[in-house]
C-alpha cells in the first residue's frame, strides 16, 4: 500500500516560500533571464564560468582567461578581494586585481564576475565588474546585501555553509528589495558530517529552487568537492539536475595557487569538463 507523501517543511516561518514576494515563482509565469554580456542565465544554454579562485598576477590570469574562453566559457571568474579563514592567508590583490580582470575582458571578450566583501567597496567593484558575487560567508551581511542590491549590476548569491533554502531566498529578497532585478542563485555545497569532500553538494536544492523560484540557479562544484578529481563528476550531475550554469575554479598551475589550488582544474581538465558537460546538456535538450 502506498504510504503518505513525506512531509516537507519549507521553513519555520508560517507560509513558507510563499512569504517571499520577490523570489517566489508564479506557477503560470516564465523563469527570469539574467543577461551578463552575451551570456543569458536561465535560458536554454548552460552557462560555463571559469577562472582562478584569486587573481594572483597578470600572466597567470591572462593565460587562464585565454584557456577558459577557448573551452567555451561565457564568463571569467576571479577573486580580487578574498575572504580567508586565517588573517595570514592571501587576501587578494584588491583594486589592482580589478584592473587585471578588465584587461582580461578586453583580451578575450569575456565579461567577469568577482566577489565584493565590504559595503564600502561595492561602488569600486561595480564600476569595473560585469557581475558582483556575494560569497557564502557574506550571505547574512545585510548591509552588504542592501548596498549590492542598489549597485545596478547583475548579482550571483552563494548559499551559506549552513543556510536553509528559506534563508537563502530571504537573502535574495534583501538584494531584490533594495532594487536588484538580475539575481542568480548559486548552490556551492553545505556543511554536513561527511568529511571526504570539502562540503556536501545539495543537488536536491537545485530541484527545489527551480520549482519554488523564478531566479536562475547555478552550481559551484569546486567548493563542494574540495578536490579537483571530483569536480567534473559533480558538474555533470549539476547539469543533469537542471542547473543553469557552472562556476568552476581553473588555474594555470594549481599546485602553486595561493588559494584553493587543490580544487582548481588545469586548463586541459577544464576543457574536458566542458566537453562532457556539453554532452549531458544536449542529452536533456539544452546546450553549453
Amino acid at each position: 500500500m502506498k504510504g503518505e507523501p513525506w512531509p516537507i517543511q519549507e521553513s519555520p516561518a508560517e507560509g513558507g516560500f510563499s512569504r517571499l514576494p520577490h523570489t517566489r515563482r508564479d506557477p503560470t509565469g516564465p523563469g527570469s533571464l539574467v543577461r551578463v554580456g552575451e551570456a543569458v542565465f536561465g535560458g536554454p544554454r548552460v552557462i560555463l564560468v571559469g577562472g582562478p579562485c584569486a587573481v594572483e598576477g597578470r600572466d597567470g590570469l591572462l593565460a587562464t582567461a585565454d584557456a577558459v574562453a577557448a573551452a567555451g566559457a561565457s564568463l571569467l571568474r576571479g577573486g580580487a578581494y578574498k575572504p580567508r579563514t586565517s588573517p595570514y592567508d592571501f587576501q587578494g590583490l584588491g583594486a589592482a586585481a580589478l584592473d587585471l580582470l578588465v584587461e582580461a575582458r578586453h583580451r578575450t571578450g569575456l565579461p567577469f564576475v568577482t566577489e565584493v566583501l565590504d559595503p564600502r567597496d561595492v561602488d569600486i567593484v561595480a564600476a569595473k565588474a560585469d557581475m558582483l558575487q556575494i560569497g557564502s560567508r557574506s550571505i547574512q551581511n545585510f548591509p552588504l546585501l542592501k548596498e549590492a542590491g542598489r549597485s545596478g549590476r547583475p548579482l550571483v548569491l552563494k548559499r551559506g555553509l549552513m543556510t536553509t533554502l528559506y534563508e537563502f531566498l530571504s537573502a535574495a529578497e534583501y538584494l531584490m528589495d533594495a532594487g536588484a532585478r538580475n539575481v542568480v542563485l548559486c548552490e556551492r555545497g553545505i556543511r554536513t558530517f561527511e568529511m571526504s569532500t570539502r562540503n556536501t553538494l545539495d543537488l536536491g536544492a537545485v530541484a527545489v529552487l527551480k520549482e519554488q523560484t523564478h531566479l536562475p540557479v547555478i552550481v559551484d562544484p569546486s567548493h563542494a568537492a574540495g578536490v579537483d578529481s571530483y569536480v567534473s563528476s559533480l558538474s555533470r550531475a549539476a547539469v543533469a539536475v537542471g542547473a543553469d550554469g557552472l562556476l568552476v575554479e581553473v588555474h594555470a598551475q594549481p599546485e602553486l595557487a595561493l588559494s584553493d589550488g587543490r580544487q582548481s582544474l588545469t586548463h586541459s581538465a577544464f576543457a574536458e569538463l566542458a566537453g562532457s558537460c556539453r554532452a549531458v546538456a544536449r542529452a536533456i535538450g539544452r546546450d553549453l
